[in-house]
């Protein structure tokens, strides 16, 4: 039975209207929210029998045309539509999947990213290698316990992030819903599994928002963060994935030039190369008497 195909065409059939599609509104009451089933299958041009299998996850195979017709029936999104294609035509891999290794190449490009804050992320944004300046703007990830070392935990689970985002609960959607997106190319991924249900044990909101099935992908946009050491920062935020590696990105933070945004960014980047000195000078007196 495909899960994930059920669940994301029941979430998007409740977020459509009659009104929205132009059907006639019928006397009564309505006892689901959104579209009926019929009116999806009157919609997309198919049998109501053949929408009620692909709606439980049956085993169906579902051509192109058909979900094109789907997607405009349920008014889907290009991230919505690409997210139905994944989940109607699963790939099957039996195999588990690799460790991600981050490149030595890698590394030293982060970090010659002096003035902006970089990190990269791999599968389930598990963070796994930033520069100076990420480690400043949000947290050392790379201090941390391994299983520690994911974004959507940390907007989580860790009570400083949910100061640093001025808008937290934008932004925790849309971590869910891109963890979502995640889940939808890798279903058998036990690791997601894991974290899922770590974070729906733990947190109402992640439990709530999951259940919605919404999707969306961090390509680019822009958040307002509270920083507690220099204040407010507007970063506008670009994922560049890699080519040999797509669950693999580069998130880069940058600010517009001449603005209150650049000013502080400045402040946090002296902030932070001052605690390194005074963390190295720590170091070389406790070498020093050591010796």
């Amino acid at each position: 039975m495909n899960t994930e195909l059920r669940e994301f065409l029941h979430s998007r059939r409740a977020k459509v209207t009659p009104e929205e599609m132009g059907l006639p509104t019928l006397p009564g009451t309505r006892r689901v929210p959104g579209l009926r089933r019929e009116e999806v299958a009157q919609l997309a041009g198919v049998s109501v029998a053949y929408y009620v299998r692909l709606e439980r996850g049956k085993n169906v195979n579902v051509s192109e045309s058909v979900l094109d017709a789907l997607a405009r029936a349920l008014r889907l999104d290009e991230t919505e539509r690409a997210h139905l294609y994944t989940v109607a035509k699963p790939t099957r891999k039996t195999r588990p999947m690799p460790p991600q290794r981050v490149r030595r190449g890698l590394r030293m490009a982060l970090d010659a990213m002096s003035d902006i804050p970089a990190m990269l992320l791999g599968r389930r944004t598990d963070v796994l290698a930033t520069n100076l300046l990420a480690r400043a703007l949000y947290k050392d990830f790379d201090a941390a316990p391994a299983h520690e070392r994911n974004m959507v935990r940390y907007i989580f689970l860790d009570p400083a992030a949910r100061e640093l985002y001025v808008d937290w609960p934008t932004s925790a959607r849309h971590a869910v819903a891109a963890l979502h997106l995640y889940g939808g190319r890798h279903p058998n991924d036990p690791q997601l599994a894991a974290l899922v249900g770590e974070l729906s044990v733990r947190d109402t909101d992640f439990r709530r928002w999951w259940a919605d099935n919404d999707v969306f992908r961090h390509a680019h946009g822009s958040k307002r963060l509270h920083h507690p050491v220099v204040g407010g920062i507007t970063v506008f935020y670009e994922s560049l994935i890699l080519h040999d590696d797509p669950d693999m990105s580069i998130a880069m933070h940058t600010v517009e030039p001449g603005s209150p945004s650049e000013q502080n960014m400045r402040l946090l980047a002296s902030w932070a190369a001052s605690n390194v000195d005074t963390e190295q000078s720590i170091d070389g007196v406790s070498e020093l008497r050591g010796s």
